[in-house]
């Protein structure tokens, strides 16, 4: 048990209610728009941790309520099949970026941060409604997935340009939300490797990443209820000014 509580001793009672929250808040997101999660909570403790141990404490929230995601629709071996380049290379690329960048915890890595967030934020509110030729995909799949490899290796962050790249395929519904799963599920795999490389993700890391589980799923649950009661256009404006305010400030001022 020692092993679970150790980092938020160190922590201490502030910053261990910061992540407690932070989980809390990214998993409602998550329930109401299906992503978010990883976003929310690197943008947020990256206000008072350094990104490498932001990023380690995501780990096993983000694993497994995208396993979750990715595991319902029906779609599985479909995406795997027209996907595969792209899936191939965010893993290719986040362990080179890991190994060439790293989430390294001087300034330029939180505003690294903060432009990853800021310009997610910006194509959520105003991106153009992008449509993909099927005979680039061989292609741009691949490419996008080499990027959101290496901005995953640097920031934490991977849904740029994976996520924009995922929407210009013409996915249905249930598609969409189990091909973000799938990606999702590949760069935080990925991601976990590169942290262990740099010797960020100890058994001490790990616990603590796994504490964060509980507050992740409750508000994950919660956010499934509020779907239903609320509209999911209008809070995922509201979700991307929000993130936009937060790049911006950490991109800034570090």
């Amino acid at each position: 048990m020692d092993t679970f509580i150790a980092m938020y001793q160190n922590l201490g009672p502030a910053l261990s209610l910061l992540v407690l929250f932070t989980f809390l808040l990214a998993g409602a997101v998550k329930g109401v728009i299906g992503l978010g999660l990883p976003t929310i909570a690197m943008g947020l403790l990256g206000l008072a941790l350094p990104p490498a141990q932001a990023a380690a404490l995501l780990i096993v929230p983000s694993t497994l309520t995208n396993l979750w995601q990715l595991a319902t629709g029906g779609h599985l071996l479909g995406l795997l099949r027209r996907l595969a380049g792209m899936l191939l290379m965010i893993f290719v690329g986040t362990l080179v970026g890991s190994a060439w960048l790293g989430i390294d915890s001087g300034p330029w890595a939180v505003h690294a941060l903060g432009g990853a967030l800021l310009v997610y934020a910006l194509y959520g509110l105003a991106g153009p409604g992008l449509r993909v030729a099927a005979r680039w995909e061989w292609w741009l799949g691949p490419l996008c997935g080499l990027l959101t490899g290496v901005v995953t290796a640097a920031t934490g962050v991977f849904v740029m340009p994976a996520v924009p790249y995922l929407q210009s395929l013409g996915l249905s519904r249930d598609e969409m939300v189990q091909a973000l799963g799938l990606s999702f599920t590949v760069s935080t795999l990925a991601l976990a490797l590169g942290l262990a490389g740099q010797d960020a993700l100890g058994s001490q890391a790990l616990g603590a990443s796994m504490l964060m589980l509980a507050p992740a799923l409750l508000g994950m649950f919660f956010g499934q209820w509020l779907r239903q009661r609320i509209s999911a256009a209008l809070f995922k404006r509201c979700f991307f000014i929000g993130l936009a305010l937060l790049g911006g400030h950490l991109l800034i001022n570090g």
